[in-house]
């Protein structure tokens, strides 16, 4: 099973809101998740962003691949950053 981290569109219209989401690949935008890891509100300013950094990274260990959007928000608080000098830390230690 190919699984993502991408948005799930929430709120209302013209009001967006987003739960940062782990889901199969082939379901729709708004449909089943496996779960939720965060959410993603563009609208307040600054923006809001919550993520639970301990399960982002532990299902990006498990295969997940971040969707564009969600790679740039977990840049931003630097957990690419950490999933990859964690991936290089257990290649030198094997």
């Amino acid at each position: 099973m190919a699984v993502k981290i991408r948005l799930k569109r929430m709120g209302s219209k013209k009001r967006p809101f987003y739960r940062v989401v782990v889901a199969d690949s082939r379901a729709p935008i708004s449909g089943r998740i496996i779960e939720s890891i965060g959410t993603y509100n563009p609208i307040a300013e600054p923006k809001e962003v919550e993520i639970d950094n301990e399960l982002a990274l532990k299902w990006m260990h498990e295969g997940a691949k971040p969707s564009d959007t969600v790679r740039k928000l977990f840049s931003d608080r630097g957990l690419m950053e950490q999933y990859h000098n964690e991936k290089l830390e257990n290649r030198k230690n094997k």
